[in-house]
């Protein structure tokens, strides 16, 4: 895996270092949970927009 470097402004860090603690997992995971579930709704919001299925179906 290659190693990024992220600079939050405090607010930020302290919600994530809550949601962690919280969750029982380490703020760099709890980071990397909230990308790449970022990423998978601007996915799926791309598609709908380029013509592909409703991105929430219901």
């Amino acid at each position: 895996m290659e190693a990024i470097t992220l600079i939050l402004d405090p607010a930020t860090a302290a919600f994530y270092r809550e949601l962690a603690r919280r969750a029982g997992v380490s703020l760099e995971q709890a980071l990397a949970d909230a990308l790449f579930k970022l990423a998978g709704e601007l996915s799926l919001h791309a598609l709908h927009r380029a013509g592909g299925t409703d991105p929430v179906p219901g």
